[in-house]
């Protein structure tokens, strides 16, 4: 019987030795103790190598159903610390190979002749800032992050209110009082956890505009005041980055794509100054419809998804002109306007 140990101890340790899997010595193991118990229960008691092995199969049995136990307390532990072991997110993949469930979940992109695999592994790459989490912001970061882009950046330094719930729909009443960027990050995630969101919760200023922009490949300004609108359009004029821009007032909205590092104007090319006050009233004056800021930020998400992708043509030195109360779309081709003050025509 003590021989037997030993050849067992042996095809042990003797194969960890040798580099053998776990699994592969664990099977020898056993099949060696399976061939034991067979000779003890199909040989004669007086047959030699029943006599060489302990005479009978009880001891055998009964090692056999104690490491059994051993085996089961000890999966058992696993088990339960495995349960009460909280387990971190896995981490969202930004590069890399696809996960199935990325596959699956992108298969209409991929299957797009303008977009397919290389087009999404293009959005995965992508980097792409949204400065304002409303009107516009809010369809926006939702179709980005759905649409697969890699990492989005939202800055906003306002916080969810009652009056915003009628058409920023990222936000939820349960966010009232929270900052916009981190109910919109929230929300993002819980859309898309394979994407990672940055949120800035601050006003863009003139001290970090340029850094900022700078660490992404296109920006969205779907913000209501023309100084942030001129400071993101100077930002991304420096780090030669396309600029989409998005307005919206009562039942019209407009959007396009300020570009002069690729031949289209910049913002300040077409609007050279802010109106005069009264004269372009915010959303909170004039009122807007609902519906509206979805109709253009989700505009404004399909361009950004087609300059990353490449798919089609995009709004570089056009504007499209939504008139939402009578149904009418129209674009106008716009020009670079000679001495602009940001980017020098």
């Amino acid at each position: 019987m003590l021989a037997v140990l030993i050849i067992a101890a042996a095809l042990w340790f003797g194969g960890g030795f040798l580099g053998l899997p776990r699994g592969l010595r664990a099977g020898l193991v056993a099949v060696m103790y399976l061939a034991l118990v067979g000779l003890h229960l199909v040989f004669p008691a007086t047959h030699p190598l029943r006599l060489a092995t302990g005479g009978s199969a009880a001891p055998w049995l009964l090692l056999g159903g104690f490491v059994a136990l051993v085996m089961l307390y000890r999966q058992g532990l696993a088990t339960l610390r495995a349960r009460a072991t909280p387990r971190e997110p896995a981490a969202p993949q930004t590069s890399g190979r696809f996960s199935d469930s990325e596959l699956s979940r992108y298969a209409r992109h991929i299957v797009l002749r303008e977009v397919g695999g290389a087009g999404q592994k293009a959005l995965k790459n992508a980097k792409v800032l949204v400065v304002g989490a409303g009107g516009l912001g809010a369809p926006a970061l939702q179709y980005l992050a759905a649409a697969g882009v890699g990492t989005i950046g939202v800055i906003d330094d306002d916080t969810v209110e009652n009056a915003n719930l009628q058409r920023q729909v990222i936000h939820k009443d349960a966010a009232i009082g929270t900052p916009k960027v981190f109910s919109a990050q929230a929300e993002m995630l819980a859309q898309n956890p394979h994407i990672t969101v940055r949120p800035y919760h601050r006003r863009l200023s003139d001290e970090i505009a340029a850094e900022l922009v700078a660490d992404y490949d296109l920006v969205l300004d779907g913000t209501d005041n023309f100084d942030t609108r001129y400071r993101v359009n100077a930002a991304c004029v420096a780090a030669g980055k396309p600029l989409i821009s998005g307005a919206l007032s009562q039942w019209e909205g407009q959007l396009s794509i300020f570009d002069p590092a690729r031949g289209a104007p910049c913002y300040r090319c077409i609007f050279p100054q802010a109106p005069a006050a009264g004269l372009a009233p915010s959303c909170a004056e004039a009122g807007v419809i609902g519906p509206l800021p979805g109709v253009i930020g989700t505009m404004m998400a399909l361009e950004a998804v087609k300059l990353i992708t490449g798919a089609g043509s995009v709004l570089r030195g056009e504007m499209m002109i939504y008139d939402g109360l009578y149904g009418e779309t129209r674009k106008i081709g716009l020009k670079r306007r000679a001495g602009c003050e940001t980017c020098g025509g």
